[in-house]
């Protein structure tokens, strides 16, 4: 597949960018090598290759979801800017 010049500008215009003159030829031609890639690994045979998410195992590393007790409420509102009993301030966002 080719790109030129005028496929970038019609991109970039659908984007919402601007792109100068040297900017369109630049992207171009970048373009172009990236699908010239592209097409390079779609050659490869991967019938025997697994289908992957992520090239390295990765484990979760998240810590078990066990129940702790809750920061005291005196402290919790230590910092808020503003309070009322035992609940923040908040602007008002629904009119």
């Amino acid at each position: 597949m080719s790109i030129d010049k005028k496929t970038v500008e019609d991109v970039a215009h659908l984007s919402r960018i601007e792109l100068g003159e040297k900017e369109l030829e630049k992207l171009s031609g970048q373009l172009e090598h990236i699908l010239a890639f592209i097409d390079k690994l779609s050659s490869l045979n991967t019938e025997n290759i697994a289908p992957t998410n992520h090239i390295l195992p990765l484990n979760n590393v998240l810590r078990k979801d066990e129940p702790q007790s809750s920061l005291p409420i005196k402290k919790t509102l230590q910092n808020a800017p503003e309070k009322q009993g035992n609940s923040f301030v908040v602007p008002k966002v629904i009119e």
